[in-house]
């Protein structure tokens, strides 16, 4: 099971319908859990933080493999990482990815986090990026299952 819990919502229509297409998609593979908790907005970086993290927490469990997205993480290939997607699974039955919201994650979630993941060096808006994660979840499915995929 691969479940993933953003700070903040999806508001877009388009990009909530791409969202469940990849959902739809994913049903092959894996069940797949998207948890999105409120995004604080404060203005006091370490409060909204906490706040977060409390949040955040509330839907962890001791068994899960976690994983943060990061700026400063790791950073794959689709092949890499679909490579990597597929040796935690062999191991762990949950595996738990933590979107951020306007701060990043707290320093507690990060260091409890067993891989820290990058997708780039760039900054992305949190909604689009939900989006962008997901196709490469799909995509690594595809490349582990020796299944054609657009390139």
């Amino acid at each position: 099971m691969i479940k993933i819990i953003a700070v903040g919502s999806i508001k877009e229509k388009y990009l909530q319908d791409a969202i469940e297409e990849y959902k739809k998609r994913l049903q092959k593979y894996t069940n797949l859990e998207i948890i999105e908790v409120k995004d604080e907005g404060l203005v006091e970086r370490d409060k909204t933080l906490k706040l977060e993290e409390e949040k955040i927490r509330k839907h962890l469990h001791e068994k899960d493999y976690l994983i943060t997205l990061e700026i400063e993480g790791k950073e794959f290939t689709s092949e890499e990482f679909a490579s990597e997607l597929d040796k935690i699974q062999v191991e762990n039955s949950n595996i738990v990815f933590l979107i951020g919201g306007s701060y990043g994650l707290s320093d507690s979630l990060k260091r409890e986090a067993k891989l820290h993941l990058s997708f780039s060096k760039m900054t992305f808006p949190h909604q689009l990026f939900r989006v962008f994660f997901l196709e490469q979840i799909y995509r690594a499915y595809k490349i582990n299952n020796h299944e054609s995929y657009h390139k």
